[in-house]
């Protein structure tokens, strides 16, 4: 009987060692779950708050002085920031490190590919009232006090998973023929996705194509061989040229819009030829989009789209006052309800960008003019499964 009794105390005090035993080990498993997520690429953990802080990589374009075709790369780490940039009309890339503190100061050196440092930007990181992030302040090379502003404003590129812009030239000079090219283009990189590669072989045929038609304009024909009197030689200093840049609307893993600025001189001609081109480019299905994609079947979008328009640049014309190159009846003209007068337009996130070249709504010298049709002006038209419905609110 007391064996028998013994035997259930010992049985008792086993069984709570055993419950202890397992209720620490649950204990320090979970203890030790945040470590194991704790080397997410994307976070960093501040001991000061504990709170995470994603890695931020931002695209920028700007200027450096009277250069306008700067792009740069700048990931931010807290107050941390690498990265690069280029030149659009060269390529060449230029190494960045340098930091940001907590009131938006920002120090970067630059570096060139042996590693020496060539420049220094300090400047002020901050945000605008549209939620883009503004960086401006002035550029100098080491050991010289000579400052030169920059400015960079962010631009809505938003790809993941390591894709970027590069850009790319075709540049010639024909001392004979007297004519200059310079063509930069974009093109994707870091993807072996084939609807990728479409949108590069689209654009970089349309550079090719801008090339090959300034080209035969400037071959002299058999006529004008035989007839030199009628095409007399033109001056080296008035020779021609053509000038193609680029600035990206929008830049998403599924969606892409790209604006082409062309300017072509003829020698002898009172000024350059301006005018637009644009690709906008459903990269989930590899394909241009055509306007008409957007809109559901049937809808009268290019009435809608002229409306605004028309109303938009006449509140341009009467802001400007006296000032003022726009024309009513040529605005009515030029943005009337005719595809022909629609076909400069981009994806952005607040709605369709118009562009209007010159002489299209006003005189060559008051420039191209724009207007951004917001989508709260589209929503009745717009199709469901648009590349655009993204963006309705």
């Amino acid at each position: 009987m007391f064996v028998s009794q013994r035997k259930r105390v010992l049985l008792v005090i086993a069984l709570i060692s055993f419950l202890a035993f397992s209720a620490c080990r649950k204990t320090s498993t979970t203890k030790e779950e945040p470590v194991a997520g704790s080397g997410d690429a994307q976070e960093r953990l501040h001991p000061e708050s504990g709170v995470s802080s994603p890695i931020q990589t931002r695209f920028f374009k700007g200027s450096i002085g009277d250069a306008l075709d700067l792009q740069m790369k700048l990931v931010r780490d807290g107050d941390k920031l690498t990265g690069s940039y280029f030149y659009q009309k060269v390529g060449t890339k230029i190494d960045l490190r340098g930091t940001v503190d907590e009131s938006g100061n920002v120090s970067l050196e630059e570096f060139d590919p042996a590693g020496k440092q060539t420049g220094v930007f300090k400047g002020l990181w901050k945000q605008t009232s549209d939620g883009v992030i503004e960086v401006s302040g002035n550029w100098t090379k080491p050991n010289s006090e000579k400052q030169t502003a920059f400015k960079l404003l962010q631009e809505p590129i938003e790809f993941s998973n390591g894709i970027e812009i590069a850009a790319k030239q075709i540049r010639e000079k024909n001392k004979k023929l007297k004519y200059e090219v310079d063509v930069a283009y974009p093109q994707l990189t870091g993807s072996v996705d084939p609807n990728y590669e479409k949108f590069n072989q689209t654009v970089r045929s349309l550079a090719n194509r801008k090339v090959s038609e300034f080209k035969k304009e400037m071959t002299p024909t058999a006529a004008d061989e035989l007839n030199p009197d009628e095409n007399p030689v033109v001056d080296e200093s008035s020779g021609s040229d053509i000038t193609v840049g680029y600035e990206v609307a929008l830049a998403k893993d599924d969606l892409i819009g790209i604006e082409f600025t062309v300017s072509s001189y003829s020698a002898g001609a009172a000024h350059p030829n301006s005018y637009t081109e644009v690709v906008n480019f459903d990269l989930k299905n590899g394909k241009v989009l055509k306007l008409a994609d957007l809109f559901t079947p049937g809808a009268k979008y290019l009435q809608t789209l002229s409306t605004y328009c028309i109303q938009a640049l006449k509140k341009q014309a009467k802001e400007q006052g006296e000032d003022a190159l726009l024309d009513d009846d040529w605005i009515k003209r030029g943005a009337g309800a005719e595809l022909t007068n629609y076909d400069n337009w981009t994806i952005t996130k607040k709605g369709l960008a118009i562009t209007f070249d010159p002489y299209q709504v006003a005189a060559y010298a008051a420039g191209p003019q724009s207007v951004v049709v917001p989508y709260s002006s589209l929503k009745d038209i717009i199709k469901p499964d648009s590349p655009v419905a993204q963006f309705m609110k």
